[in-house]
């Protein structure tokens, strides 16, 4: 947890320092903010545990390539953006290949492994949904994402240190510079979904977003050796292009 504590740690303080400095979020937002930052604190904990348990090139693209689906499911339900033909053709897509991310591996297939991903999965749906209504009511975006991020990160941050207490220094200083970085650039990636999640229906966004499926395969099978990478790699392309499908629908 040390790289992805710093990192959320990061996050949280960037998001803490811009408060001052934009309004305060409309009181309609309130409840999408405490529910998006509960939500938060389990998916951090089930990202740690789906890559204790599995290989990354497997684990992330099938929480990632999941969510477009159920985000797509529950903006239909409760926000009532719909889908043309195409789009539905790449929700189908998807689904196959996340199936066949699911099924690699044979008599050793890592049932555990697979079902943290796809309740992890089910979490970014929620939290992208959350916080694309969340954002749009909040009167200012960029405050809804100051906000969030400061307060997400704070009960995960102290859960790590509580954890890491009998780590040595030397062995926490190994994660920071990752940790800064990735912190840096989590707060930024994560607030342009939110701003554009604010003015583009949630499944297009959440659908393009979800292409970085295709790199994690190809480094989780090309520098950390995990197996089965061509198959993976394979299914993760197949993903990718369900998701482009789903994007380009948007314009029919």
């Amino acid at each position: 947890m040390g790289p992805l504590g710093t990192a959320i740690a990061v996050s949280g303080f960037c998001g803490l320092t811009l408060t001052p400095f934009l309004p305060f979020p409309s009181a309609a937002s309130w409840p999408y903010i405490l529910a998006s930052v509960a939500i938060h604190q389990v998916y951090f904990v089930t990202v740690c545990l789906g890559y204790r348990f599995g290989d990354l090139s497997q684990v992330y693209p099938i929480q990632r390539g999941i969510a477009p689906l159920l985000v797509a499911a529950g903006a239909y339900l409760f926000i009532g953006e719909t889908l043309n033909h195409q789009g539905v053709a790449a929700v189908v897509a998807i689904s196959i290949a996340i199936l066949s991310l699911a099924g690699g591996g044979g008599p050793n297939r890592n049932y555990r492994a697979v079902s943290i991903a796809f309740f992890t999965g089910v979490l970014i749906a929620l939290y992208t949904i959350v916080d694309g209504q969340g954002g749009r009511v909040s009167g200012n975006v960029f405050a809804y994402i100051a906000w969030i991020s400061a307060l997400e990160a704070l009960p995960f941050t102290f859960l790590v240190l509580y954890l890491t207490r009998n780590v040595p220094l030397r062995e926490k200083r190994a994660h920071i510079a990752s940790g800064v970085i990735g912190g840096v650039f989590a707060f930024l990636a994560y607030g342009m979904v939110i701003w554009a999640m604010a003015i583009t229906p949630l499944t297009y966004v959440s659908a393009l977003r979800e292409t970085s499926v295709v790199l994690a395969a190809w480094i989780g099978s090309r520098h950390f050796g995990e197996p089965f990478g061509s198959r993976r790699i394979a299914a993760a392309v197949f993903v990718a292009f369900g998701v482009v499908l789903l994007q380009a629908s948007r314009s029919l």
